[in-house]
């Protein structure tokens, strides 16, 4: 077994809200590896722990998305400071400007997801970035932000510019770079995850075909994506997200550990 992901539970040392955040941020690390969304060790989910202080849970820099558990995670303040690092690796250093920029300016946001997908960095080249071609992608209908790549993202002083690039949104495209999304909580940004993966890899797949692409009109694109809003309010993201966990549940237990 390999000591550092054979690790002391942390349940017994942390509160209980903590805990339920450590164990839902530490299922979605797992369900993005079974939706094959990961880049080896890499990218980066992080979720805020409840409570007044500004601090929030990520991923140890060099464990595989599927060897993350609720104990493995690490918790971190806005200034950078390790407050409970179970591991001893630390964490990605672009990880630490990307999530505590967001969590540090948007006081309703408690998740952001970041991803290095194929689709997602193929779309992300593209001059048009994402087209309106697929049900999958009204979700988005002018409900998504646009960043341009100024490298790997390792300077503080590119929060600034992150932040006002996201704007009032909760899916950011990364020029060549990949995908993020936020929400109040983790199943809600997991959901527009799923959504704008889906509809980049949709792109993907239609532009391959070299035929010409139908897009549906602005009234319409726009009636589907209140459409998808309407059914967040109605907690639809919970039962996809329910869904979800009761496969890796069933499958893959060892996350809640």
């Amino acid at each position: 077994m390999n000591a550092i992901t054979q690790i002391a539970p942390v349940k017994e040392r942390v509160g209980a809200a903590e805990w339920e955040a450590r164990v839902k941020l530490a299922a979605a690390y797992r369900l993005a590896a079974r939706l094959r969304w990961t880049d080896h060790i890499y990218t980066h989910f992080s979720v805020r722990v409840p409570g007044p202080d500004r601090h929030f849970l990520i991923n140890p820099y060099g464990l595989a998305f599927d060897e993350i558990t609720a104990s493995s995670l690490v918790k971190v303040d806005i200034d950078g400071t390790l407050l409970d690092d179970p591991t001893g690796l630390g964490i990605n250093r672009a990880g630490y400007v990307i999530h505590s920029a967001i969590h540090g300016a948007r006081e309703h946001t408690h998740a952001v997801l970041h991803t290095h997908t194929t689709a997602g960095i193929g779309v992300s080249a593209q001059q048009g970035g994402l087209l309106m071609i697929s049900q999958h992608a009204t979700r988005f209908h002018k409900r998504l932000a646009y960043h341009e790549y100024e490298g790997i993202a390792l300077d503080l002083d590119e929060q600034q510019r992150l932040i006002a690039d996201l704007g009032g949104h909760d899916a950011l495209i990364l020029r060549n770079h990949g995908l993020l999304t936020s929400g109040r909580t983790i199943e809600e940004a997991f959901y527009n995850l799923y959504y704008l993966e889906r509809a980049c890899a949709a792109q993907l797949a239609a532009q391959s075909g070299g035929a010409a692409l139908r897009f549906p009109s602005e009234a319409v694109a726009e009636k589907a994506a209140r459409a998808f809003e309407d059914a967040i309010a109605q907690g639809r993201h919970h039962s996809h997200w329910d869904a979800y966990l009761r496969q890796l549940e069933r499958d893959d237990p060892g996350f809640a550990r």
